[in-house]
């Protein structure tokens, strides 16, 4: 795991430079909310027999076991925050050559044309927005890195400042085993990303994002734990709205 580790690190750190990227950094406040989870039981989301098999509340967080089974709010949300902490639990899927992604959103070519890749330990999960697989924010071991949203990233109909913006602007993943911070903004078609304090979705465009929906996690193979989960409801005009957001627009 230590070769494979390097490799990666030394791929994202180029890619940042390519980027020339400095997002803000700044403190996650976690907020004064009642929970999205409660820590106790499935209370507000919705567990069919699949996921029910799948989902289980260890110390007070969910655990996923890695097979199948997404987990669905009850509640639907429009404009939203959402506070969150996940990490990593068990096996990987195993080593696999994933492709590196360049700042506009397209995949490193050599120079006869095919894809450049990188050895990684394979690892993906997400959070869907609005009840919306496209509008999915990814947590995965890509050299990207997380937050990336790859139905919009991949989809060569959306405008090129879409698909550029949906690249995260550096990968802020802490190593597997860590519990990472995220905070996700999603205001009219305006997503915004923070992964451990750093600022990696700044103002992404999202055409035709549905106006509401579930909030979903998303199961894909690999073994996952969330804890302090939190959404507040908001709007454009909010003044509570991250005052980073409002600096970058």
């Amino acid at each position: 795991m230590t070769r494979l580790l390097a490799p990666i690190i030394g791929a994202a750190a180029t890619l940042c430079l390519l980027q020339s990227c400095s997002p803000p950094t700044r403190q996650q406040k976690i907020p004064d909310l009642p929970p999205l989870f409660n820590g106790v039981d499935f209370e507000g989301w919705k567990v069919d027999e699949v996921a029910a098999k799948h989902w289980k509340i260890v110390d007070g967080e969910l655990e996923f076991d890695g097979v199948k089974g997404d987990l669905w709010t009850k509640a639907s949300y429009e404009d939203f925050q959402v506070w969150l902490e996940w990490r990593w639990e068990g096996n990987s899927q195993g080593p696999m050559q994933r492709p590196i992604i360049e700042p506009d959103g397209s995949y490193r070519l050599d120079e006869n044309g095919d894809a450049v890749t990188i050895l990684v330990e394979e690892r993906d999960s997400g959070i869907y927005l609005r009840g919306n697989s496209k509008s999915q924010v990814n947590l995965w071991e890509w050299p990207a890195g997380s937050g990336e949203v790859y139905g919009y990233r991949t989809d060569g109909s959306m405008p090129p400042a879409t698909r550029a913006a949906a690249t995260p602007l550096m990968n802020a993943d802490r190593p597997v085993g860590e519990w990472n911070s995220l905070q996700i903004q999603l205001i009219g078609e305006t997503l915004d990303v923070w992964l451990n304090n750093e600022h990696v979705i700044v103002a992404c465009e999202l055409p035709g994002v549905p106006t509401s929906g579930p909030i979903g996690l998303q199961a894909h193979g690999s073994g996952i734990r969330f804890r302090n989960l939190y959404v507040r409801q908001t709007a454009a005009d909010d003044p509570n709205l991250d005052s980073t957001v409002t600096n970058a627009k």
